[in-house]
């Protein structure tokens, strides 16, 4: 191959097409909540180069909870354990963070599952000291 001849298209994912490409795909997989869009974060759980996605779409999905003008708070509780438990140990902390970025009802129902799930206590132990 020549250094002038373009390179080939790369192929898109399985998870890419099933909607965890980018942010938005990760807030329409959080908003259905469906087991199809649960099975797909899963498997985009499973590859660090995908965090940014999950968490800007999380976060996303949390500012759409928050304009809404009907609150689900049994929805965002749901969510928030489900991820807290479904979550590899290396996004524990940065699922709180996100949790705690707002005083709005949306974030604390969202911050009670993930409380719920005892996800960061999983990851961190308490110290024994």
């Amino acid at each position: 191959m020549s250094i002038f001849q373009p390179r080939p298209a790369i192929s898109a994912t399985p998870a890419a097409s099933a909607g965890f490409a980018d942010r938005d795909g990760v807030a329409r997989n959080l908003t259905g909540f469906t087991e199809a869009d649960k099975a797909t974060l899963v498997a985009g759980m499973e590859h660090p180069q995908r965090d940014e996605s999950l968490l800007g779409g999380l976060e996303l999905f949390l500012d759409n909870a928050s304009k809404a003008h009907f609150l689900n708070t049994l929805k965002l509780e749901k969510c928030g354990e489900w991820l807290g438990e479904a979550a590899p140990d290396r996004l524990q902390i940065r699922l709180n963070e996100i949790a705690r970025q707002s005083q709005h009802p949306a974030f604390a129902a969202f911050r009670t599952g993930l409380a719920r799930s005892g996800g960061l206590e999983r990851a961190y132990p308490k110290s024994k000291l």
